[in-house]
């Protein structure tokens, strides 16, 4: 019972001299014992948010080639540590148990979604660009004039593409003729 009693955190204050209670005094054995999710990482990477086109360095902690924890890289000039609540969940990114990891495709008209390897989605993508550029395509107006596009493409990129993932899609569609080409990220 006197031990349960000297464990009280306002006597253990009292008896060591911490008064405003913001040192050993108020520590459990259970915050003792815990430690950073960080001191564990067999090393950590730099690396760059995926998210907007700012920029935030990252520090990435890796742990048998897993990663463990991201947080802001404090020698980043550019976010100097820190990250918003996107950046700061990019960890979720690579390892949440609902993140999908296959091909997945819905008929037209379709109820359910299906699996589809990689190769087969990749010729159904391409078929499907070709085509429109082809059924779309615009030579030149009515008065005669130049155009060389197509309005049956446009690009739509996401957030967590990277500025050199967006600039090489850029740089496809606006090959392809396609002019109606965004990002997320601007938007």
């Amino acid at each position: 019972m006197v031990k349960r009693l000297l464990g009280w955190p306002v006597l253990r204050q009292l008896s060591t001299g911490d008064w405003l209670g913001r040192g050993p005094a108020v520590t459990s054995p259970r915050t003792d014992a815990a430690g950073a999710r960080t001191s564990t990482a067999d090393r950590v990477v730099q690396s760059v948010c995926p998210y907007c086109a700012v920029g935030c360095g990252q520090r990435i902690f890796v742990r048998d080639e897993e990663i463990i924890q991201i947080e802001g890289d404090p020698d980043s000039p550019i976010s100097r540590g820190r990250l918003c609540p996107k950046g700061s969940a990019c960890e979720q990114l690579v390892n949440s148990p609902r993140r999908v990891t296959t091909v997945r495709y819905r008929r037209p008209f379709g109820t359910q979604w299906e699996d589809l390897s990689l190769a087969e989605a990749t010729d159904m993508i391409a078929d499907r660009f070709v085509s429109a550029r082809h059924d779309y395509w615009q030579a030149e107006d009515p008065d005669g004039n130049r155009l060389d596009r197509t309005m049956g493409i446009a690009s739509l990129g996401g957030a967590t593409l990277d500025n050199e993932e967006n600039y090489l899609i850029k740089k496809l569609f606006t090959a392809a003729g396609a002019i109606q080409i965004e990002n997320q990220a601007r938007i």
